[in-house]
């Protein structure tokens, strides 16, 4: 059975509180992904990797 994961695009507002990890731009492993910490409901997610066209998962709700 296949889940489907919700991608995020930089930049986006109101996302869940959580952890999020830079994909690729169809949800693929990078080698070397950024992190990001979300704490507070409403915050926007941060730019990726210059030059790509990457995209933001999330990756948990613990915000420790």
């Amino acid at each position: 059975m296949n889940s489907v994961v919700k991608l995020f695009e930089p930049g986006t507002d109101n996302v869940p509180i959580g952890k999020y990890l830079e994909v690729g731009p169809r949800g693929g492993k990078l080698k070397n992904p950024r992190q990001a910490i979300i704490r507070i409901s409403g915050h926007r997610l941060p730019p990726v990797s210059a030059n790509t066209h990457n995209k933001w998962k999330h990756a948990s709700r613990q915000t420790d």
